[in-house]
């Protein structure tokens, strides 16, 4: 598995029994707290391994730092909450780089193990799948919005802890019914992720908006006018292929598109097989919420919003 579907990691299959899976990620901080900021530049990091079905075994520190500007101690809190992650995943931590930048910036390349024969994808969404989202949706607007003063502590602190959250239990969780597609959703968000399991299965994805999971007064930002500087970027990408049929005003349209930092995984499950899966997602603590459905493709359309 390559870049063909722009999936979420390479799988190169070593044997029979096992291939690697590999992916690298990168953000900038959301937040002052250099060692949450490592948390969730790991989770975010290591959550493309989980979104292809697989295990994490070792990851290597990608970052960026202006030593002349901030103590080493900060960078040294950023690997510290990083290694904190990793070790939750069951990983270890192997070295990495360290190269100077004008600004901090930390990720992870990441290195899992996962059967050749039972990866998960997103070429693979099949007509009358039930689509499930496992993390809500609206950190990124939340971030923006934190700058200015305008999100409360509470808000702040329930979006933190879903981002530092592995995505690992949804994968135990499923290992008796794994998905037919998958993917997590992070900066492009629900939209554009979604788009790419519509275009990679050609199929077309039909999304209850009014069943989305949405974090405590993001959409609130939005209708006071609080946005981010890629919103923009991630609709137009959407926008010429999909159909909103919600009648919702143009600032709630925007959670569609709202990137998300170490999101939740997007799943195409068999119809036979979702009410169980939901039951099994919720006795490993995944507060999954089904959103939608999978049709066969048809006309203009590869994402309904309704």
């Amino acid at each position: 598995m390559g870049y063909e579907t722009s999936d979420d990691s390479a799988v190169y299959r070593l044997t029979d029994e096992m291939a690697l899976v590999s992916t690298a990620d990168i953000i900038t901080p959301p937040v002052d707290d250099p060692r949450v900021f490592g948390q969730i530049a790991a989770a975010n990091s290591l959550s493309d391994i989980y979104a292809m079905g697989g295990r994490p075994i070792s990851c290597l520190n990608l970052a960026f730092f202006p030593q002349d500007k901030l103590d080493d101690s900060v960078l040294h809190g950023i690997v510290a909450g990083a290694l904190e992650k990793i070790t939750e995943a069951g990983a270890v931590l192997a070295g990495g780089h360290t190269t100077a930048d004008d600004e901090p910036k930390f990720g992870l390349a990441v290195t899992g193990l996962v059967h050749p024969e039972r990866y998960w994808s997103n070429a693979g969404a099949r007509p009358g799948d039930t689509l499930v989202l496992t993390k809500p949706l609206g950190s990124g607007v939340l971030f923006n919005a934190n700058l200015k003063g305008l999100v409360s502590e509470a808000a702040m602190q329930a979006c933190i802890a879903s981002l530092v959250t592995l995505n690992r239990n949804v994968v135990a969780a499923l290992i008796p019914m794994p998905p037919n597609a998958a993917t997590d959703v992070t900066g492009f968000g629900l939209a554009g992720h979604a788009l790419e399991i519509a275009r990679a299965s050609d199929v077309t994805l039909r999304i209850r908006v009014a069943d989305l999971p949405i974090m405590d007064e993001a959409l609130e930002m939005y209708r006071r006018g609080i946005s981010t500087r890629v919103n923009a970027a991630n609709r137009s990408v959407v926008e010429s292929t999909t159909l909103m049929r919600h009648g919702l005003p143009t600032w709630h349209e925007e959670i569609l598109v709202d990137p998300q930092t170490s999101g939740g995984l997007l799943l195409s499950l068999r119809a036979a097989v979702a009410d169980d899966a939901l039951a099994a997602l919720d006795a490993a603590g995944v507060a999954a919420t089904r959103i939608g459905m999978v049709e066969a493709h048809s006309g203009p359309h590869d994402l309904v919003f309704e």
